[in-house]
């Protein structure tokens, strides 16, 4: 769990941040990681449905690491955010970087 501030994982959370906020990504972006610390990347693509008002917005902005919406307003259609999230599974000896494709 607190493998990302460790010394060995603080250059993959620093690929992700920018000014200690999270940084949001485009479609076609991606964190740039110098060549020594290159790692595969794996892709999820994340549907979040559900009734109105529940959550599901404010789930996507607390995963990305912005601020929640201060009061609800329907999301119009789809909203796709994508996010990078580093990690070293226990079982394996590498770090991986999950890129998830959240559609709220």
């Amino acid at each position: 769990p607190g493998w990302l501030l460790s010394p060995a994982g603080r250059p993959y959370l620093d690929s992700i941040l920018h000014k200690n906020q999270r940084r949001v990504f485009g479609l076609l972006e991606r964190p740039a990681l110098p060549p020594a610390l290159a790692v595969p990347t794996v892709t999820y693509k994340l549907f979040l449905a559900g009734r109105s008002g529940v959550g599901k917005t404010a789930l996507v902005a607390w995963l990305g690491g912005t601020p929640a919406p201060p009061a609800h307003h329907e999301t119009l259609g789809i909203e796709a955010t994508t996010l990078f999230w580093p990690a070293k599974p226990r079982g394996s000896g590498r770090p991986v970087l999950f890129q998830l494709h959240l559609w709220d």
